[in-house]
């Protein structure tokens, strides 16, 4: 829905075929000139405030068709009960994965001329939202906020984007716990998602699921004192994610569950994997799933002793010796060993795992995995199965903190 709204006008093309030849016409329609009736109803199919945001910019009839939100929608940080003491607050926060392209507009800008790529390419960002708060600029491998260079002591560095210059497209959502007030206890949560979460939700329907540090499943409504244990019996998985509207979720051995939210019962999905890797993720790339098995450097029997009982500690420390890829043959109810990505490159962060297409940024390369160990940044490559340490933050091109025209202090 961006590409939709990116401009007043597109272009609706009328093909008329013969036997021989076809013939193609090309009408500009306004936008503005919809019937009225349709407008909400379209506005309402918005999922996320970039779209709303661009939906209301077209013109001042969209603009009073629809709110920016419900009421009350969705607003972070929200505050939930702490994991182990319920007396205490936690904040939970909300991260939104960017993917920012120049359009047309900005072409001929000092940064086509600045940029090592094509112009077309773009640049991932994570942004934390928070209410009354500046917007803080994260890495999306790490999740370490980034600094500008520009910023001293007394001036900090403001980022002033023009959406008709800059092409917004929402990429996914994230989700962190942090404590609202210091406090020996911590957060004893390694992930944590967030469902549903839209304009158009009410924060009376969200449900919170995570996966604590011992690896036992948390589960809580909005509104609840206290989180609740799905499986109390087991401690042993290791991923949570939202796939096709519901909580999903992997063991150990890359077994996928999903979560009855009425029941609070799990329901097994696929077969076991049986990897014999340290941790398993869950990715969702182009409408499939996937399980990324994550093999350390160490013995056999470290090995063994350490799958299904991590520590957030060890696994910043671990060192990543590889990784093996997973699709989930639905139809047929079994795995397969996924060789070649192809342009995908799949990105596993703390916060969140996702996939993007490599032809669309700078400073990505396809069929690799992004993520963090001891030497931070690293790059696993499917190919030749090398891993390097990445260099440069691959999130946002050099040219970004270039003196650009839309660049101001």
């Amino acid at each position: 829905m961006i590409s939709l709204f990116s401009k007043l006008n597109i272009q609706k093309k009328q093909k008329s075929f013969t036997s021989h030849s076809s013939s193609t016409m090309d009408d500009k329609v306004d936008w503005s000139q919809l019937p009225i009736e349709l407008w909400p109803k379209i506005g309402k199919y918005l999922d996320n405030h970039i779209d709303v945001l661009r939906f209301r910019s077209v013109c001042e009839s969209f603009r009073s068709s629809i709110p920016h939100s419900l009421p009350n929608s969705p607003s972070f940080p929200l505050q939930i009960p702490h994991p182990i003491n319920i007396s205490l607050i936690n904040n939970l926060n909300q991260l939104t994965v960017y993917l920012i392209q120049p359009t047309d507009a900005s072409s001929n800008s000092n940064l086509e001329s600045l940029a090592t790529c094509s112009s077309s390419k773009g640049w991932l960002i994570k942004v934390e939202e928070s209410r009354n708060q500046p917007l803080r600029l994260l890495s999306p491998v790490s999740d370490r906020k980034l600094s500008y260079p520009l910023s001293s002591s007394n001036n900090s560095s403001v980022m002033l984007w023009n959406l008709m210059d800059y092409r917004v497209i929402e990429l996914c959502k994230s989700y962190t716990i942090e404590k609202a007030t210091p406090t020996r206890f911590s957060s004893s949560v390694i992930k944590v998602v967030f469902y549903p979460n839209s304009p158009w939700t009410s924060v009376e329907d969200c449900v919170s699921c995570c996966v604590f540090q011992e690896g036992k499943l948390g589960f809580m409504k909005h509104g609840d004192k206290q989180w609740k244990l799905v499986d109390e019996k087991n401690f042993y998985y290791d991923d949570v994610i939202v796939f096709k509207g519901q909580f999903y979720v992997t063991d150990k051995w890359g077994t996928i569950s999903w979560i009855d939210v009425c029941s609070f019962k799990l329901v097994q999905f696929s077969p076991p994997l049986c990897g014999f890797g340290n941790k398993k993720h869950l990715v969702e790339s182009c409408g499939s799933l996937y399980v990324v098995d994550r093999y350390y450097e160490s013995n056999e029997d470290m090995r063994r002793n350490y799958v299904g009982r991590r520590h957030d500690r060890h696994d910043q420390d671990a060192v990543v010796e590889c990784f093996k890829v997973y699709k989930l043959d639905e139809e047929w109810g079994k795995w397969v060993d996924v060789k070649n990505l192809k342009d995908r490159a799949f990105i596993l962060s703390k916060s969140c795992n996702f996939s993007v297409s490599t032809k669309e940024l700078i400073g990505y390369q396809g069929n690799c995995i992004y993520f963090r160990d001891a030497f931070d940044v690293r790059m696993y490559n499917l190919d030749d199965h090398s891993v390097t340490t990445v260099d440069f933050n691959p999130c946002i091109d050099k040219t970004l903190w270039s003196r650009s025209p839309w660049m101001r202090c």
